[in-house]
């Protein structure tokens, strides 16, 4: 029998009972009648009665919003009376992560309670995306929708089903884009999301470094992604409360991956886990994931632990940060609860044409219904934002993140022609003056292995490891904002973690590769944010891969690999931003004209080892903003354009195009140190980042052939100057072509084909097809062909 919602002097006992699915344990009933009876105390609640009424309410709301997200999964569309619902109601084809997302709804549910009850708006964060109809539901029935979503989805029978229809509707616009504001993971249709969670695990890298002070941030963690991705037990070892906000990690214990038990069961469950967490630093607490009240109790007094942690006046670390364990059973509330099925489709049959499965989705909807008019009393009940004097939860701090504008020190320029330099030295330089400049914005710099040996020591030695037991003589200290790890999602999550301050990662180029699915999430959620008008303001974050493919010569070929590069220059432009300064000034151009934008991730391939000065001040900025500029010559006025993409590929450029001037033959040299930036545009948003056709046939004028010479493979290069090839007979792309081992830098250029004699000859078949000209020695020409000592390149003056 479901109780309804009764007066003050009766509140407590009321909510004692439960209702319909949702009871509350004895271990519940007594901490929550602690913390209301605590929180009255100390002045933060006026009413005691008041408190249980609340939890009436979120007992309600928690049990319409599971009879919504089962209608989601299966049905087309709901019947607010209560009704069975028939077999043309229901999806002919039905879809969803359906035990995921009843599970994340008394969680959920649990956050808003807890705020209720603390008169404060928490941040979250939510590692299971594809739970999201957890989410969407418990929104609408509130009204707290996106801009998108409101005026579609609200608590109606019309808006309701709505929701129910558009899920997984794969309905489409007439561009090719989802054709409702509503997805199969949290986005930014979902109010207060800040991540798709689609990639299992980086939720549990990115919530230690997300609050800054002051605020306050609740991370709904997955157990079967606690399998997955490893540096989640890291979190006691980066958090500190003299720069972060309250951090509350929530995990939903239900058990189940999608076809087995989680290796957490397997190993004896929440006690085994609980004890797993303590080995490393946290306090871990279990309660019942079946019931918000439980949930909210954990959040309120875990936040309290950790509060009265960062008020002693000399906290030692690591903080033993409190940790939640929620303990469930995937798709409690609904038939199929605790099986392998549950992870999707729960029923044994679909509604729409079996009629056992349509009478268990009855009688499971019907066990979990809450009339109208008793919802809307507690809906009423809960909506205490005006009177709390606090942001609705999709205001909260994470989803708005706006910082300040940084301070840009002006570099201090190199002369064109200065002695060699390592371009990492000068951005090292350049750093430690930004961060110095910068003392409002918390700093995160990623390392995942050697700041120092990548020329970064300057910013290591003001900047410091962040350690809880710092050596003597080292550049540690227990509040260092370099987040040093041998595990590279782990420390780019720390810098895409940071959105309210200013962030860099540095990584060898070949390991960052190991970056990219965490990478790629970020570049994902901000692009759909920008396609739905809610630009994010967050500044953007570069990753700087030095060491790389070509310096690393020396190494095997696992150390010689320009994937990263080119995998990001797949996504969009606009957002994913891929540079290749060749100096100390265009480096550090690249990066301040970077840090001057908002919502990018980009990444810097530079050189570490010194490399001539090429490019002034002026020259510097200007590539900076356009990104390409004729370092030698002009187009017009030569026979062969040699276009560099890389450091290295540069000087190669500028050798063959003196061999040239010795034969008569004119060459420009272009350098493109954004490539990105000349591509065939995708979408109208690509298309106002990409240069037009006037101002690229300005560049790269029709007619004139090309010798491209790439940091990356050719192949992809190929592909994003599409626009710039007439032909295999007008353009050639040299470039990495998966050749190395232990080299010096000549021989990787030799064996990959990337020299300026491999420049030469393909300008030879461009120039004059079929025919050997004398622009190569004989023993010049036999090294070229596998006949010869590479030494007559590599050595040749030129």
């Amino acid at each position: 029998m479901k109780a309804g919602l009764m007066q003050a002097g009766n509140t407590w006992e009321v909510w004692r009972q439960g209702y319909g699915l949702l009871t509350h344990r004895p271990e519940t009933v007594t901490r929550v009648r602690e913390l209301v009876t605590s929180l009255t105390s100390a002045g933060l609640l006026n009413d005691e009665q008041q408190a249980y009424a609340w939890l009436q309410a979120a007992d309600r709301l928690c049990s319409a919003a599971m009879w919504v997200v089962v209608h989601m999964s299966y049905a087309q569309r709901v019947n607010l009376s209560g009704l069975p619902l028939q077999a043309h109601d229901f999806k002919p084809n039905p879809e969803g992560h359906t035990g995921g997302a009843l599970n994340m709804v008394p969680a959920f549910v649990g956050y808003l309670l807890a705020n209720v009850l603390s008169g404060r708006t928490r941040s979250w964060l939510m590692a299971q995306g594809h739970s999201v109809a957890a989410i969407e539901a418990v929104n609408a029935l509130t009204g707290d929708v996106s801009p998108a979503q409101k005026g579609r989805y609200d608590r109606s029978e019309q808006g309701l089903s709505r929701l129910a229809a558009d899920f997984y509707s794969y309905a489409m616009d007439a561009q090719g884009r989802p054709g409702v504001p509503l997805g199969s993971h949290a986005g930014p249709n979902t109010a207060g999301a800040v991540s798709e969670g689609g990639y299992l695990g980086f939720a549990s890298l990115l919530y230690p470094h997300m609050p800054l002070p002051g605020e306050s941030l609740v991370a709904f963690l997955s157990d079967g992604a606690f399998e997955e991705q490893r540096g989640s037990d890291w979190a006691p070892r980066w958090w500190r409360a003299q720069d972060s906000g309250l951090i509350v990690p929530l995990m939903v214990l239900n058990g189940r991956r999608i076809e087995e038990r989680t290796q957490i069961m397997q190993d004896g469950g929440a006690p085994w886990l609980a004890d797993h967490l303590r080995h490393n630093g946290f306090d871990p607490v279990t309660v019942d994931g079946r019931d918000p009240a439980a949930i909210a109790w954990g959040i309120v007094s875990a936040e309290a632990k950790l509060q009265a942690f960062a008020q002693q006046a000399n906290p030692r670390y690591p903080a033993a940060i409190p940790y939640v364990i929620a303990e469930t059973v995937k798709g409690y509330g609904f038939p199929g609860a605790g099986k392998n099925p549950a992870h999707n489709l729960p029923l044994p049959g679909n509604p729409h044409t079996d009629i056992r499965a349509r009478e268990l989705f009855n009688a499971g909807a019907q066990a979990l219904y809450v009339p109208q008019s008793e919802l809307e009393t507690a809906l009423q009940t809960l909506s205490v934002h005006g009177a709390q004097q606090r942001q609705p939860e999709s205001r909260h701090a994470l989803a708005h993140r706006q910082p300040e504008a940084p301070v840009l020190p002006m570099p201090e320029w190199a002369a064109a022609g200065a002695p060699p330099a390592s371009a990492m030295q000068a951005v090292d330089h350049w750093f430690v003056q930004l961060a110095q400049a910068n003392p409002h914005l918390r700093i995160r710099v990623g390392n995942p292995d050697e700041l120092a040996s990548n020329q970064m020591g300057q910013s290591l030695q003001v900047l410091k490891h962040r350690v809880n037991e710092p050596e003597a003589g080292v550049p540690e200290s227990v509040h260092g904002a370099v987040i040093t790890a041998l595990n590279e999602e782990a420390v780019a999550a720390a810098a895409l973690g940071n959105k309210g301050g200013l962030n860099l990662i540095v990584s060898y180029e070949a390991f960052a590769v190991k970056m990219l699915g965490i990478l790629r999430q970020e570049i994902i959620f901000t692009r759909h944010q920008k396609d739905t008008n809610q630009a994010p303001g967050w500044l953007t974050v570069p990753l700087i891969a030095t060491s790389h493919t070509w310096e690393n010569a020396k190494n095997e070929q696992s150390h010689q690999d320009p994937t990263i590069a080119e995998t990001l220059l797949a996504e969009m432009s606009d957002v994913s931003r891929v540079l290749f300064p060749v100096d100390g000034n265009s480096a550090v151009a690249a990066l301040r004209h970077l840090y001057a934008q908002r919502g990018q991730v980009a990444c810097l391939v530079i050189a570490k080892r010194p490399m001539p000065q090429c490019l002034d001040a002026d020259a510097a900025r200007a590539l900076a903003k356009q990104g390409v500029c004729h370092v030698a010559d002009v187009p017009t006025q030569a026979h062969l354009q040699l276009i560099a993409i890389g450091a290295y590929q540069l000087q190669q450029a500028l050798k063959a195009r003196r061999r040239l001037a010795l034969h008569g033959v004119r060459a420009c040299v272009t350098l493109v140190q954004e490539p990105g930036r000349l591509r065939a545009p995708r979408d109208a948003t690509e298309r106002a980042f990409v240069l037009d056709d006037a101002t690229l046939g300005s560049w790269f004028p029709a007619g004139v052939p090309r010798v491209v010479l790439s940091h990356t493979r050719p192949e992809p290069m190929l592909g994003i100057l599409r626009r710039l090839d007439e032909g295999p007979g007008r353009m050639v792309v040299l470039g990495y072509i998966n050749q190395g081992g232990t080299l010096n830098i000549d021989g990787m250029l030799f064996a990959n084909r990337c020299t300026w004699g491999h420049a030469v000859q393909a300008a030879a078949q461009l120039l004059q097809p079929g025919t050997t000209p004398d622009w190569l020695t004989d023993a010049e020409l036999a090294a070229l062909e596998g006949r010869g000592d590479p030494r007559a390149i590599l050595e040749a003056t030129n």
